[in-house]
């Protein structure tokens, strides 16, 4: 096997440890709030301490360190990650775990960013979106597939073992980075005023904002899915449907490397979006038939939910690639997917509390993804 292609499957390994640290700390909220013996609420806050800095922070950091070398980035950042996480098993008190929660999450913002990028500089023209699908897919099965198992050991081993878990998977990744990734020097002009001119480009904010509202919707919705459920069946059992949509998301970030590199991005873009709007139509009429009908809009929405982000960094590399920026701009692009399912859940939320009846919530969430249509309509995405 040539030390590109392990490269590639280490920079997976790397996103699916990256998938698990993300979303697994709120399922071991409880575990954690007794063992320190904290409130569930300020437990709930490693979750704002990982994905805040995750998404504000993680950008500035690749943009002031863009101009190095790309492998020492690559594996600095995962190498930060890794000692983060080890460092959560041994940690004496809950502020410390804190403080290390918000390092895991601002590294893992930049290592994602700037392994997107090196697996398209290891990528022909040709392959370099199915090389995006198949991050994206580690990040899918990590938070899929392995933050439910991950759940179970530390239902039996406590929630060290989680951390465990995701430090060996970040460690294994790590040495097979620095033994076969190659040296890919940067392109980024060192001036600080043009490193952040991408953000004055129309062509680079159409996609950021794209990624906004669709993130707005998909995330905004997926927070709200038990309660939708529930609303309509309360003796339903919740777990199945939130399967139904991880399924969709680990298939649709495969398939969607198979498409990407072949066909016209701005018609992908419009079938994904297309197929999002219509789930979530789907959502509201089937459900008012029979329950289990939803199955079928909850695959699809999961699998374009997920998908969108491959064709969308693609673009973003290929808008920036002769700047030499593109993993800043993914980072900003990973940043706006993070803020868009913030403002999702705060809308949603808002929405509730004004009496919105939560088995409605998807026809108000088709709102946004109709603003990414006209901003998708209204722009050139390019081959």
């Amino acid at each position: 096997m040539s030390s590109i292609r392990i490269s590639l499957i280490c920079l997976s390994l790397s996103a699916l440890a990256l998938g698990l640290s993300s979303y697994m700390t709120a399922g071991l909220i409880p575990l954690i709030s007794n063992d320190f013996d904290v409130s569930i609420g300020l437990a709930a806050q490693l979750v704002t301490a990982f994905t805040l800095p995750y998404g504000l922070l993680s950008p500035v950091l690749v943009g002031m360190t863009g101009h190095r070398d790309l492998k020492n980035n690559v594996c600095i950042y995962l190498g930060v990650f890794v000692i983060a996480n080890a460092a959560c098993v041994i940690v004496p008190e809950f502020y410390s775990l804190i403080i290390l929660r918000a390092i895991a999450g601002v590294s893992a913002g930049a290592f994602l960013a700037c392994g997107i990028t090196a697996s398209t500089r290891l990528s022909s023209n040709e392959s370099k979106g199915k090389s995006i699908s198949t991050i994206m897919a580690g990040m899918a099965i990590g938070t899929v597939i392995g933050v439910p198992a991950s759940l179970v050991i530390a239902d039996h081993f406590g929630w060290r073992s989680a951390m465990i878990i995701v430090s060996i998977l970040g460690g294994m990744a790590l040495i097979g980075l620095s033994l076969c990734l190659p040296a890919l020097p940067s392109t980024m002009i060192k001036s600080e005023k043009s490193r952040f001119s991408l953000l004055s480009e129309w062509p680079v904010v159409r996609v950021l904002l794209i990624s906004l509202f669709a993130a707005i919707s998909s995330l905004g919705m997926y927070t709200f899915l038990s309660p939708f459920v529930s609303a309509i069946n309360k003796e339903a059992y919740v777990t199945v449907y939130l399967w139904y949509w991880g399924l969709g998301g680990v298939c649709g970030s495969i398939l969607i490397g198979y498409f990407v590199d072949d066909y016209d991005l701005k018609k992908i873009l419009f079938i994904i979006l297309g197929l999002l709007l219509l789930s979530f139509l789907g959502l509201v009429l089937l459900s008012r038939i029979y329950l289990p009908l939803i199955a079928l809009p909850l695959v699809i929405w999961g699998a374009v939910g997920w998908a969108l982000q491959v064709p969308q960094n693609n673009e973003l590399i290929k808008l920036r690639e002769d700047k030499g920026d593109g993993n800043l701009a993914v980072g900003l692009n990973q940043s706006s997917v993070y803020l868009g399912g913030s403002i999702g859940s705060m809308i949603g939320g808002v929405l509730v509390s004004y009496g919105v009846y939560p088995a409605t919530l998807p026809a108000y969430f088709m709102l946004p993804v109709i603003i990414a249509l006209i901003l998708l309509w209204t722009g050139k995405i390019r081959r």
